[in-house]
């Protein structure tokens, strides 16, 4: 695949999860007068909950898709010269998973405390 049609490939991805976003929107989001009604009752604090909970989950799991990257790169090549160290290698690589472990406790711990 040349450069151009993966550039034109993750372009189009990314417009139709745009469009899909768009579209989940103006079909999940409830009417004007129900609104009105809705932000009487609406509690920003657990807004604010939700928002930390996630943050907390999504920052963890792209820390630990980076750390990965980079770590299963250097395992790989690692592996092709020397294939004893195959087991070192996972050891580490699933060391580097455990950032998505500690995201998605963090997000529970503070999930509840609603």
């Amino acid at each position: 695949m040349t450069a151009y049609a993966f550039r034109r490939k993750v372009r189009l991805s990314l417009v139709l999860t745009l469009a899909v976003l768009v579209a989940t929107a103006f079909v999940f989001t409830p009417s004007l007068s129900a609104a009105e009604e809705y932000a009487e009752a609406v509690d920003y604090n657990l807004a604010w909950v939700c928002i930390a909970a996630a943050l907390a989950f999504g920052f963890g799991a792209l820390g630990a898709g980076m750390a990965i990257s980079h770590v299963g790169s250097a395992a790989m090549g690692a592996i092709s010269e020397k294939p004893e160290i195959a087991t070192n290698a996972l050891i580490f690589i699933a060391l580097a998973e455990g950032l998505v472990v500690f995201g998605f406790i963090t997000a529970l711990m503070i999930l509840g405390k609603v």
